[in-house]
């Protein structure tokens, strides 16, 4: 276990340093006042020096194609590091923390591209990284996960409408002539993708791939079936040809990786030192691969004590009515936004918002039949108003759109992830959380619900440390999270495989909706400590809010003044040889 983590909490009121730590989190709370003389000029080069990176971390296109061959990658390797060289020679002397937690971000994103290209390689590892649609817009500020440089999102043309609150309308001429210049990228990237591939030996990320393709054909075919029954569709025969060429390419591809399983024998978890480093040096999370194994086992047996206790608690109550109809499920979900809406009115404990609801309604999920129910349906048919708490994700994503940031470097989502522990761990914690503040006093039973949630969390995240660690295989993480979550309510579904090998493709993600959690709650240790009688949960939450989507130990930082959080990343560190 890090040192300091079991006791930060246990200590805080020991610190020497609270009059100090909050004055200077007042006095840079914002970055509105700007430094004067050098330290602004050089604040100025880190500004057009994340200008520069953001240009550069785009790869070249060939015939339109992101170029990812060995050549290319080697090159640019060199070239980033003459961009970390910079970046670290600027002299940050007089800085604000929230000019000093900038220089972090940038350096945590150039770490990103480092590893990409040294360690996670997904390029010439992942055959999921060439699967480049996309038919939903991610609940996080970017795509999970490692994603191709010009991914294709059909969520953003009128024909595929982005939330359920909105209805197809036919393409524009120009939406019809950009997706079919987008489609027809899809047959040139699969051709290189199989060059890359060729020394691929992750036999999991190489299974996982091939449901990956299978899903992407079947997008390409629901794009065509839309577009043929669009009447108003012009230049139709260019597109459904540029789909029809993509499809055949995506499904031949998909045949390839059959064909090609029984060769792929290697492990495919990246080994606990690399994790570390992925850890401390691109998410910026203060923990280690052991740390996390610790969190997660800690907080799987914290959570199945609690649903135990609960259930106890509960016992003379009925079982919880479930939506058997679409109507009765429609009626619950209406009942529930309205409730979780006028409890944070009625508590304060938010700064609400006019976006806030429509926010919640764009995202309802339908009906499922209970054959078809998967875990998370499985609590949504019974009270939604957990699921709600965690969507916490879509307020998040308003906000970003809606404000911007002061920060250019904080306007839009960092790239590689970096936002991870910051959006998984918030959104996980808000579960537990609203629970604590008494929106289930009306109905015990969602209590369950709520430890379920994380109980399924912490398996989850439990089985996919130890595939990294290869010690399990991807499946075997599987039967962890399966067989710890109760009440049969996950299964050996879409769901299950989808999730596995996702965090499987990225290191960190799986254990982030535990372990940010937790450090976001020595967030709250630390700020109602410096504010006594000033604290509230609402101040909490709109301080956190206004620091934007970035790692917790910068949160840290920059609400409380005390860098012990960044200080525990420890200097950066080479990366271990796989």
């Amino acid at each position: 276990m890090r040192a300091g983590w079991a006791a930060a909490l246990l200590c805080v009121a020991l610190a020497a340093a609270s009059v100090a730590a909050q004055g200077a989190a007042d006095r840079e709370s914002s970055l509105g006042g700007q430094p004067g003389g050098s330290s602004a000029t050089t604040y100025a080069r880190l500004l057009d020096l994340f200008r520069e990176w953001r240009t550069f971390e785009e790869p070249p296109r060939v015939d339109g194609v992101p170029d990812y061959t060995p050549a290319t990658n080697t090159r640019r390797l060199a070239e980033l590091t003459r961009l970390q060289q910079r970046l670290q020679a600027i002299d940050t002397t007089g800085w604000s923390i929230p000019q000093k937690v900038d220089q972090h971000l940038v350096r945590a994103e150039m770490n990103g591209m480092q590893y990409h290209l040294t360690v996670l390689q997904p390029f010439a590892r992942d055959p999921a990284y060439y699967a480049s649609i996309r038919t939903e817009e991610s609940d996080t500020p970017a795509e999970e996960g490692p994603v191709i440089h010009g991914v294709i999102r059909l969520w953003k043309y009128g024909i595929w409408p982005r939330t359920v609150l909105e209805k197809a309308r036919p393409l524009t001429d120009e939406e019809t002539t950009r997706l079919a210049t987008e489609l027809r990228t899809i047959p040139r990237l699969l051709a290189q993708a199989r060059v890359n591939l060729a020394g691929a030996n992750a036999r999991d990320l190489w299974i996982g791939g091939v449901r990956a393709f299978e899903e992407q054909a079947e997008a390409l075919e629901r794009l065509q079936a839309v577009v043929k029954a669009s009447t108003a569709v012009n230049g139709t025969p260019a597109l459904i040809t540029s789909i029809e060429a993509a499809h055949v390419a995506t499904r031949d591809f998909a045949q390839w990786l059959r064909d090609e399983t029984p060769r792929r024998t290697g492990p495919s978890g990246i080994g606990k030192a690399q994790y570390t480093w992925f850890l401390r040096n691109v998410l910026l999370v203060p923990l280690s691969w052991e740390d996390e194994l610790t969190i997660t086992r800690r907080e799987l047996a914290r959570a199945h004590a609690s649903l135990r206790l609960e259930e106890q608690r509960n016992k003379a109550l009925p079982p919880m009515p479930v939506a058997d109809s679409p109507e009765a499920y429609r009626a619950l979900q209406d009942k529930a936004i309205a409730s979780y809406l006028d409890f944070i009115r009625r508590t304060d404990l938010l700064t609400m918002q006019p976006w806030m609801e429509q926010a919640l309604r764009e995202r309802m999920p339908g009906f499922a039949p209970e054959a078809t129910r998967n875990f998370f349906a499985q609590g949504n048919h019974r009270d939604p108003r957990p699921l709600w708490t965690h969507l916490y994700h879509w307020w998040d994503n308003w906000r970003l759109r809606q404000a911007d940031h002061p920060s250019p470097i904080r306007r839009g989502p960092l790239l590689y992830n970096v936002w991870m522990s910051r959006a998984e761990g918030m959104a996980t914690s808000m579960e537990e959380w609203m629970m604590h503040a008494g929106l289930y006093d009306d109905s015990p039973r969602s209590r369950e619900i709520v430890w379920i949630m994380l109980i399924a969390r912490a398996a989850r995240g439990l089985g996919n440390l130890y595939a990294h660690a290869n010690t399990l295989t991807m499946a075997e993480a599987g039967d962890i999270h399966v067989n710890w979550t109760p009440r049969g309510w996950m299964r050996r579904d879409p769901l299950l495989g989808f999730e596995q090998h996702l965090y499987l493709r990225q290191p960190g993600y799986g254990a982030s909706y535990v372990t940010g959690g937790r450090l976001m709650e020595e967030v709250i240790a630390e700020r109602a400590r410096q504010l006594g009688d000033q604290f509230s949960m609402r101040r909490f939450f709109d301080e956190v809010d206004r620091a934007g989507m970035i790692p917790v130990s910068l949160i840290y930082w920059e609400l409380t003044g005390d860098d012990r959080m960044v200080r525990e990343l420890g200097g950066t560190e080479p990366l271990p040889p796989r």
